[in-house]
């Protein structure tokens, strides 16, 4: 198998970045303008070659490292709902999507992938921002493929849903096959962070693990501009809750010998999970260093692309450009 390599704009914590050095890629930039990110990169794979930068003002020219990959990943800010996003020149997640295309214009990798929220691929607001994608692309001929997934399936203890495009240059399209799910089972939250809730001696671990028997909720992350750490709306916090996890905060620790869980004594009785544990639940490797404070911690965790999706992914595309089409369809 060919060895290939990626260029990753708005990479992040390094989620997608992750997923694909598994799926056997090699990055040549990874660029984000967030420091705390940048940091993150820099901790975990010092080797990288990380730029903190803002994609709206990247001039690939300046950077020759990002000719001449076999692909172009793109982890972007969520795009606002149908309500915000017809203001299309004030709306700085559509301006990314579209600096994507224009950089893909520059450096014409043999495939690309861009990961967002699953309404990108069918909401009817987000139908001028895929036709100005879909004239771009094929005209420099790629073919798109819209598709969504669900991490619960390749094994993130979260249900989360992804909406992707993976377009890929004329000549390895047909080889392009969605990726399958992994697990046949999905990961409770209480078998991710079983190992977790016990490091520090807790009795109780293994009896609330037994009961947190379903995926966690989508996480957040959080607004870069206000607000801290946040479990998400109401009906999130009331699925937490079910689970017999505290929701007003995050934990610093997971608890100790001392801590008795009794979920009808209310809030004293609820454990809190750690941002640390949310990594876990987004798919990360508990060797994975997240840096910064609390908050923006928890930003880079819950803005992330589930590494083992990444790797789906990965795979998927590494299958095409390699010429192996024997994969079957997806159904």
């Amino acid at each position: 198998m060919n060895e290939l390599t990626f260029v990753d704009v708005c990479a992040g914590a390094g989620g997608l970045a992750l997923g694909l050095e598994r799926a056997g890629f090699e990055p040549r930039l990874l660029l984000d303008e967030d420091d705390d990110a940048c940091r993150t990169l820099r901790a975990n794979r010092p080797h990288w070659n990380v730029l903190q930068a803002d994609l709206l003002d990247f001039d690939p020219t300046d950077h020759p490292a990002v000719y001449d990959v076999d692909l172009l990943a793109a982890g972007l800010p969520r795009v606002k709902s149908s309500a915000t996003v017809t203001r299309q020149s004030s709306d700085t997640e559509i301006r990314l999507i579209q600096a994507t295309a224009y950089l893909v214009h520059a450096v014409q990798p043999r495939a690309l992938i861009i990961e967002n929220v699953p309404t990108l691929i069918d909401e009817d607001s987000f139908a001028p921002i895929r036709d100005f994608l879909r004239k771009e692309l094929e005209h420099l001929g790629y073919e798109l493929s819209w598709f969504a997934l669900n991490a619960s399936h390749f094994g993130v203890p979260q249900d989360r849903a992804l909406g992707i495009l993976v377009a890929v240059k004329g000549q390895w399209a047909s080889a392009f096959r969605l990726p399958r799910p992994t697990v046949h089972e999905y990961v409770s939250v209480g078998e991710a962070l079983a190992p977790s809730m016990r490091s520090r001696g807790w009795p109780d671990a293994d009896h609330w693990a037994a009961q947190a028997t379903s995926v966690a909720p989508t996480l957040v992350g959080g607004s870069k501009t206000h607000g801290g750490p946040d479990f998400g709306p109401s009906g999130t916090k009331a699925k937490w809750r079910r689970m017999g996890v505290y929701t007003k905060s995050f934990g610093n620790e997971p608890p100790g010998r001392d801590f008795k869980w009794d979920p009808s004594l209310g809030d004293d009785g609820l454990v809190r999970i750690t941002v640390d544990q949310t990594a876990l639940l987004q798919g990360f490797p508990e060797s994975w260093e997240i840096t910064g404070l609390k908050t923006a911690r928890y930003r880079q965790i819950g803005h992330a692309t589930p590494p083992p999706v990444a790797e789906a992914l990965g795979r998927a595309v590494t299958e095409a450009l390699n010429g192996d089409p024997s994969a079957p369809a997806a159904g």
